[in-house]
Formats: structure tokens, C-alpha cells, sequence
């Protein structure tokens, strides 16, 4: 007499291998968890990273700013306030507080809250009369290196020849510097040689106020200095040879 199988067991018998494999637990993917610090983000690590920058960053008081102070119910505290080199005004009648760095809405919660204790409920109005002017910097091999006002919006390929242009000696791969916030400074490469090609305009960032530009000089010009005429190897530095 013949055994026969059972098609029931034959189905238990492959769905148990892949039972078996669901009850396992699924693998667990790394993921880097970050905390705030001072200065910026910690990761599990220990390894610090600046927080990401704001989209649509607030002026923040600077040394030598001027605010001028109007109280609409105690007009005898209007006045005109002037942020010192550490960064403290002097309030008529609660004395020094600290506001460097601090954006305007900012500072009118914190002189509202010196003021609340000798006023109830105090309103004030402050206005930022004097202030620290948009700039930026070019350094490096331009034509007339140094800091400019930044009035209207620039590119870094027009902050460039706003700064006298590129020197015979200079690289066109520069580098944009930027603050991301209190202690970090952003270090961007941008290739503009491509740009000025027309190839890559993305190439070309706009800049934004504290930015500084570096034009560093081509490798060729700095081995020039140390290899001696008298060897009969003609060397260039016009930009178009190399």
C-alpha cells in the first residue's frame, strides 16, 4: 500500500521557513542622533556641527548701533540708546543690559522686561536709527582688494570685478567664506572658471552681508618665484594658458 502525503502538510511545510523569517527582528538602521550645544549641533558621537542657517535670517544688534527707546504711556523714558563695545545700553532708570547680538524683536522683550520692574506693563516702540552697513570682502589676487559695501544684490563673479577684477596671477577656482552663526564660519569652493565659460552658472552664488571672497594664485606662479630665469624655461601667467 502507497503513502500518500497529505496536501496540508505539504503547504505547512513551505510557509514555515518564511514564518520563521518574519518572527526574526528587522535589522536596525544607524541613525545619528543630534543635540543642541552652545555653539551648534552634537551628534551621538561627540562631534560638533553647526545648526542649519536660517532661511530668512533677522538683523542682529551690533556694537555701535543706535536704538532710540519711545514709551507711549511714560514719555519721560523716551531716550537714545547706543550698544557699547561689550555689547551693553544704558537704560534710564534699570541700568545696563546686555543686547549684542540679539534681533529687534528680541531686544524689545528683553528691555520690556528690565522695564517691568518699575513700570506695569510697559509699552515701547524701538527703532534701529544707526546700524552696521551690509559689506563684504575680497582678498587674494583682485585688483583692488579690500571691504565693499553691499548695497544691492551681487554675485560673487561681479563682487570680483566690483573688487578691480581678476590679477594676471589669479586662480579661478576661489573660495566664499561665510559665517553660519556664532563660532562657524561656511567654506564654499566655486569653480567660476566654468562660469565664465558659460557652463555651470549655478557656479556663481549670490552673496550675502559679512561674506568674504579668497583669490588664491595659480600653482604655477607661486613655483615661478623659486625657479631662476637663467634655465631658459619660459613660463606664463596669463590666466588663458593655463
Amino acid at each position: 500500500m502507497r503513502n500518500s502525503i497529505s496536501p496540508v502538510l505539504i503547504l505547512a511545510s513551505f510557509f514555515i521557513p518564511f514564518a520563521n523569517l518574519s518572527a526574526q527582528p528587522a535589522p536596525q538602521s544607524s541613525v545619528t542622533v543630534a543635540t543642541a550645544g552652545d555653539k551648534g549641533l552634537v551628534d551621538s558621537s561627540g562631534v560638533e556641527h553647526p545648526a542649519p542657517a536660517e532661511r530668512n535670517p533677522r538683523y542682529r544688534l551690533n556694537r555701535s548701533d543706535v536704538l532710540a527707546l519711545s514709551f507711549a504711556l511714560s514719555p519721560e523714558f523716551n531716550q537714545n540708546v547706543t550698544v557699547q563695545p561689550d555689547g551693553f545700553i544704558t537704560l534710564q532708570g534699570v541700568g545696563s543690559l546686555n543686547v549684542l547680538g540679539l534681533t529687534l524683536p528680541e531686544a524689545v522683550a528683553a528691555i520690556k522686561s528690565a522695564y517691568s520692574k518699575i513700570l506695569r506693563d510697559p509699552m515701547i516702540d524701538i527703532d534701529l536709527t544707526d546700524f552696521q552697513k551690509a559689506y563684504f570682502i575680497v582678498t587674494g589676487q583682485v585688483g583692488k582688494p579690500g571691504q565693499y559695501d553691499l548695497r544691492y544684490d551681487l554675485t560673487v563673479s561681479e563682487a570680483i570685478a566690483v573688487a578691480g577684477g581678476f590679477l594676471p596671477t589669479a586662480k579661478t577656482q576661489v573660495f566664499l567664506y561665510r559665517r553660519a552663526q556664532t563660532g562657524w564660519v561656511e567654506a564654499k569652493e566655486l569653480k567660476l572658471k566654468d562660469f565664465l565659460h558659460g557652463k555651470n552658472v549655478t557656479e556663481d552664488a549670490e552673496m550675502r552681508p559679512g561674506d568674504m571672497i579668497f583669490v588664491p594664485e595659480k600653482t604655477i606662479t607661486k613655483i615661478r618665484k623659486y625657479i631662476p630665469y637663467s634655465i631658459g624655461i619660459p613660463l606664463s601667467t596669463t590666466p588663458s594658458v593655463y
